[in-house]
């Protein structure tokens, strides 16, 4: 899939996820895809919480491979 077809995909797919992230007072920023590895930096009361690798795992990831195929992994970066 193009890059920017890509990126445009993930970002759909973020914001949908976003509303239950900021009801809890985080959020998530796309950082960077590469070779299906999408990148995202928790913002807000994601960062430094406890359960936040498994929002990121169990939530995000997981929401974005069943909506886009092509999606690898998801990795947090700061």
């Amino acid at each position: 899939m193009e890059q920017e077809v890509m990126k445009k995909k993930v970002m759909e797919v973020l914001d949908k996820i976003r509303p239950a992230l900021q009801a809890d007072g985080g959020n998530v920023e796309l950082v960077d895809i590469e070779d299906g590895v999408v990148k995202v930096r928790l913002q807000g009361a994601c960062v430094g919480c406890p359960m936040s690798q498994i929002t990121l795992k169990q939530g995000i990831e997981r929401f974005l491979k069943k909506e886009i195929p092509e999606v690898k992994s998801v990795e947090s970066v700061d």
